[in-house]
């Protein structure tokens, strides 16, 4: 048996919460709990949660130890403000 739980929710989202879940073919309650339940599962490293895609991204390229991740951003980061340089000056043109 379940906790009863008031809630107050806007009239128009309910209305789309119901169109939903007969389009599912599941109850609103069903879909509340589902989400509840989707947003406190835990996870191994909670404080490092990545999203779905990130995910599945991890691990994927193998990159050498001796890197210097901080110089090749600033190189990016040089090379993009000469770039927004360059075409801020040809449209004064």
């Amino acid at each position: 048996m379940g906790t009863i739980l008031e809630l107050n929710i806007d009239h128009d989202v309910i209305k789309k919460a119901e169109i939903y879940a007969k389009r599912t073919k599941k109850t609103i309650n069903q879909l509340i709990e589902d989400y509840l339940l989707s947003i406190t599962l835990t996870k191994k490293n909670d404080e490092n949660q990545l999203g779905p895609i990130t995910s599945q991204l991890v691990g994927i390229i193998q990159l050498d130890n001796d890197i210097d991740y901080k110089s090749l951003l600033v190189e990016a980061l040089m090379e993009k403000q000469a770039w927004l340089r360059y075409f801020s000056i040809q449209t004064l043109f």
